[in-house]
């Protein structure tokens, strides 16, 4: 480790605001598809005990659609996009139900925040959101977001909550995100095709190389975010000044470990860009992907 990655990972013990996102897989028994309540109970229990120490912390939680799916007993991942809103109107109240109940074990009060992007696009819902993210630390609630898939098919389509948990991390001016997802970080290969692919611990230039490496793909059959997403996500919030790390959400006390400083994931080194243009990065991202014409033609958009 070198001595810049080991002055950046020692400064996360002194984080005050942090954004955890957990993708699908990191919720969901692959083999039927159900929560897997062992490891929310512990996810649940980790934001707890940050919350403990005095620090803001945020879930932003994806699943809604991987839990309606089970609850209403379909085995295919949903093929349109209104099949997976539907699924998610299923599956959010379920999910949100779920947290709140465990949540309450531990004596910690949780609220619901529905978002999309077109919240930070529009100045008057930004500000708003912003208000209501302050006064939920202020109140010591744990917010748990999600993107409003029943109205919103970005996300829904590409990013998992990965660009989502970028943007909450830059509203609410965190000095931390660490994404939890089916892979343990930035690679320099793809590690499911290529054997000795190795993985990077530390990025601190995030300059076209390492966003070549992204891909589209997602291991997963509940989840939709790609390592392209992730990269996308870590060029918003190290503009935003916060810290990234991508890691594997195959065990929840990572968290724990990561803002101890040990050395888990990939880690983006916080570069504050106050000429970066949060608004165009997001309107070229979801333009480049609405106009891509296989979508066109699967999706009927």
């Amino acid at each position: 480790m070198s001595q810049s990655e080991e002055a950046v990972r020692a400064s996360f013990k002194d984080k005050k605001r942090i954004i955890i996102k957990v993708g699908s897989s990191s919720l969901i028994h692959a083999n039927t598809g159900a929560l897997n309540l062992d490891k929310a109970e512990k996810l649940v229990r980790v934001l707890t005990d940050i919350r403990n120490e005095g620090k803001d912390v945020v879930l932003v939680s994806s699943g809604a659609i991987a839990v309606g799916r089970h609850a209403i007993n379909m085995t295919q991942k949903p093929d349109t996009v209104c099949r997976m809103q539907a699924c998610a109107s299923v599956g959010q109240a379920k999910l949100m139900m779920m947290y709140q109940r465990l949540f309450s074990e531990y004596d910690q009060a949780a609220g619901q925040v529905l978002m999309t992007k077109y919240t930070i696009l529009n100045d008057r819902s930004k500000e708003n959101a912003y208000n209501t993210f302050n006064e939920m630390f202020k109140m010591g609630i744990i917010p748990i977001v999600n993107e409003n898939d029943t109205i919103s098919t970005y996300e829904i389509m590409f990013g998992d909550n990965d660009s989502l948990s970028a943007l909450v991390a830059s509203l609410t001016g965190a000095d931390l995100l660490i994404l939890l997802s089916d892979i343990d970080g930035v690679y320099t290969d793809d590690p499911n095709t290529n054997e000795n692919a190795k993985l990077i611990s530390y990025i601190d230039r995030l300059d076209d190389h390492i966003m070549d490496m992204g891909k589209d793909t997602s291991t997963s059959d509940v989840g939709t975010g790609g390592m392209k997403t992730k990269l996308s996500a870590a060029k918003i919030a190290i503009s935003a000044g916060a810290d990234m790390v991508i890691a594997s959400g195959n065990d929840f006390s990572v968290v724990q470990r990561i803002l101890d400083g040990k050395p888990f994931g990939t880690v983006f080194a916080s570069k504050r860009d106050d000429g970066f243009d949060e608004n165009a990065y997001i309107r070229s991202t979801m333009e480049g992907r609405i106009t891509d014409p296989s979508l066109i033609r699967k999706e009927g958009i």
